[in-house]
């Protein structure tokens, strides 16, 4: 089938932190992840896909099926079965190694929330419209910016540290829905060298010390300073669905296999005869294969053996609940753009990147995403 590409809005509803790693000499210790051409702060795709694949791994309560899933004990099930697997990939897993259908770009910043004398703003510029597909002949004087709304017209406004003169209305903008009113009527349009000097002039810049657990002061030396994308920050990124296998396992496939187990009851302990229950968990890529017999009968080999069903029986009781939960609390899914939503909904409460211990990371969908032709 053809690839088909969706483009999604989200907001941030803390600041975001997505470091380059390690420290730096310079304004701040800890810097975010920035466009090399533009010097504009962004999330990089590999941050949003992880923790998309991740929460919506979880989703299905199969831990083994987020990450990179390479380690000893985390590999992926790499079922065709396998929503999470067939949509993201899988490393080492039942079926060997194969690539993912989807592709998730870089977001990128649109409205980006500064202060003024006449309260909060959100300034976009000329390429960050056109890039987002939002109005691509828009235009502004260099060292001006146009603006609307309940934006007061008879003087100049000032972003932040920078006072700028008006270069008229801002131009109609294709906004999908989604965008409230509160930002839509304090939009500032401003040219690209303005744009990035204004972002990167007031980002929210944080002070962290770690505390000394015996006297419950600052750790000496232990001060740093680190940069984030501020809350109520717009981003755009795209989604690239390219199924070339054609043979997404959807919940209609799931139900065909959960109805022959629905009302059987799991044995408290192992049996020596395979149930129907590991059958379907295994085919669905809950649990892997049955521990296998040892050839030596001595004691040790006997002790592992048992160590080995015990521990694969408690596998099956959490896999069987999990595919009840699954099954039977209201979680659809047709297509691998439907995985995506998935796990962006619990970017809404657990966020992405660093610093989540200090409130940072949440993220949410601002509208339905659209397809772009």
């Amino acid at each position: 089938m053809d690839h088909n590409t969706y483009r999604y809005l989200i907001m941030t509803t803390d600041p975001v932190h997505i470091g380059t790693g390690g420290m730096r000499l310079g304004r701040v210790d800890n810097t975010i992840v920035r466009e090399p051409g533009t010097n504009l702060p962004k999330i990089p795709g590999t941050a949003l896909h992880g923790a998309i694949r991740a929460y919506a791994a979880r989703r299905y309560g199969k831990p083994q099926c987020a990450g990179q899933g390479s380690k000893e004990g985390r590999k992926h099930c790499g079922r065709p079965t396998c929503p999470i697997c067939y949509t993201f990939g899988s490393i080492q897993g039942e079926a060997g190694s194969f690539s993912g259908v989807v592709s998730i770009t870089d977001a990128r910043i649109l409205l980006f929330p500064v202060y003024s004398m006449v309260g909060p703003v959100w300034v976009t510029s000329t390429t960050a419209l056109s890039d987002a597909g939002i109005c691509p002949n828009a235009s502004v004087a260099p060292d001006k910016a146009k603006w609307g709304g309940e934006l007061p017209t008879d003087y100049p406004i000032n972003l932040g540290w920078l006072m700028i003169e008006r270069d008229g209305n801002l131009p109609d903008l294709n906004w999908p829905e989604g965008i409230s009113d509160q930002i839509r009527n304090r939009i500032v349009l401003v040219s690209p060298k303005l744009f990035s000097q204004i972002v990167n002039s007031n980002l929210e810049v944080r002070t962290s010390v770690a505390i000394n657990p015996e006297t419950g002061a600052a750790e000496e030396g232990a001060l740093f300073t680190y940069e984030a994308i501020p809350r109520a920050t717009i981003l755009w990124f795209d989604v690239i669905v390219d199924d070339f296998r054609g043979n997404f396992p959807s919940k209609e496939l799931w139900t065909k296999d959960y109805e022959k187990i629905k009302g059987l009851t799991l044995p408290e302990k192992f049996q020596e005869d395979e149930t129907n229950i590991e059958r379907v968990l295994r085919q669905l890529g809950y649990i892997g294969n049955r521990p296998k017999k040892p050839e030596k009968e001595d004691e040790e080999s006997k002790k592992k053996y048992e160590d080995l069903k015990k521990n694969y029986w408690e596998k099956v009781k959490s896999g069987l609940n999990a595919l009840r939960n699954v099954m039977e609390n209201g979680i659809d899914w047709t297509c691998p753009i439907d995985i995506i939503n998935l796990g962006l909904q619990w970017t809404e409460h657990l966020g992405i990147g660093g610093m989540g211990t200090r409130g940072f990371g949440r993220i949410k969908k601002v509208c339905e995403p659209w397809e772009v032709r």
